[in-house]
């Protein structure tokens, strides 16, 4: 059961002897970089403009820094263990200081964005966000440097369900395998029975279902044993307790809903109005998680959330305020990783090789002991 607790959170290998097993030793890029550069704008443009094209969403600016006291910031997981990059503004000689953070993620601001920009139900905005999480293990998919295409959508009361979860995600997975298309076109060395492509369908289960069929996994050696069966998943219900004791992965009890109860096909009691999507990398042979999103709560999904997680005291923070005196609209949003979609697309086998960011000298040297090129 230690292993389980430990797998909750703080993603990554854990040690660079653990990753240099793991990663592939038999590695040719299909593209130079000159060509992955290209390739992946040519990415980037067909997800921008197709995921506004399928759920209404417009393109708007995002922050890179928020004000401390806003209680805007994404902490990622419940038990506080990530902590944003802090910093303190002196401005005009510490008369009209601003203590500030360098973001983590873009969910909670999105979701007061909606109004700001006057969306209605069936209206939304995405964003190309940038981070920066400094509490990572640096390995060949997690880097201190995060971009995402952030997404919210305003939904009504009677839309926060399950029906609704289920067909955004379907649309989101159509613009995926679309970008796939697209890019084997442009760059036809990408398709090869080496790297199967996608599945065209993703496969929809709860996280108890897993835990049911896996029960004495921890929860990223579930997800890799379900993944051979179905190479392309969502899980339903991340952050409640589940038979176990243990929630399939900790989650924020301030954004995504995981406590509505929900129910399966079969009629037993399930939770959350959330999840993940997770393919199966096979230039890796790894797990590989493109998407987290999810209905977020509402006013009595917030309180138990933070009730069940002993933050209660959050709910005097302006944006809590807001949602509690429903000022903020009700939402569906997410994240979909870009650097981790480029990865999957363009048969990479390390995130270095699609985004610039710092990574430490013992992974450069591995990497390039292997064929790996890391921008820098």
């Amino acid at each position: 059961m230690a292993d389980k607790k430990a797998d909750l959170a703080g993603p990554g290998i854990g040690n660079y002897d653990d990753l240099r097993k793991i990663l592939p030793d038999d590695y040719q890029s299909s593209l130079t970089p000159k060509e992955t550069m290209k390739a992946l704008y040519a990415v980037k443009g067909y997800i921008e403009e197709n995921l506004c094209k399928e759920l209404n969403l417009m393109m708007v600016q995002v922050p890179l820094i928020v004000d401390s006291q806003s209680g805007v910031n994404d902490y990622l997981d419940r038990d506080g263990s990530r902590t944003p990059v802090q910093f303190h503004i002196s401005n005009d000689y510490d008369k009209h200081p601003i203590d500030a953070e360098v973001v983590q993620a873009a969910t909670k601001w999105k979701r007061m964005a909606l109004r700001q920009f006057g969306m209605k139900p069936g209206e939304g905005l995405i964003t190309d966000m940038r981070a920066v999480r400094k509490d990572y293990f640096l390995d060949h998919d997690h880097s201190a440097y995060v971009d995402q295409w952030d997404w919210e959508l305003a939904v009504t009361e009677e839309q926060r369900n399950l029906k609704t979860l289920t067909r955004v995600v379907e649309k989101i997975w159509k613009v995926i395998k679309g970008a796939e298309t697209c890019v084997q076109e442009l760059y036809p060395q990408l398709k090869t029975d080496k790297y199967p492509n996608l599945p065209e369908e993703l496969t929809f289960l709860h996280a108890e279902d897993i835990l049911d069929k896996y029960p004495d996994m921890p929860r990223k050696q579930r997800e890799t044993a379900i993944l051979q069966e179905y190479p392309a998943i969502f899980i339903y219900g991340i952050g409640w307790t589940l038979q176990d004791g243990y929630p399939h992965e900790m989650r924020a009890a301030d954004y995504d809903d995981w406590v509505t109860e929900t129910k399966s096909a079969d009629g037993r009691t399930m939770h959350g109005l959330n999840g993940d999507i997770l393919v199966w990398n096979p230039v890796t042979g790894r797990r590989h998680e493109l998407s987290s999103m999810g209905v977020r709560v509402n006013a009595e999904s917030l309180k138990k959330q933070l009730e069940l997680t002993g933050q209660l005291d959050f709910l005097k923070l302006p944006y809590h305020q807001g949602i509690l005196n429903n000022e903020i609209p009700l939402s569906i949003g997410g994240g979909i990783g870009q650097s981790r979609t480029y990865m999957q697309l363009l048969r990479k086998a390390h995130l270095g090789e699609v985004s610039v960011t710092v990574w430490p000298q013992i992974l450069k040297e591995m990497c390039r002991e292997i064929n790996i090129h890391v921008l820098e």
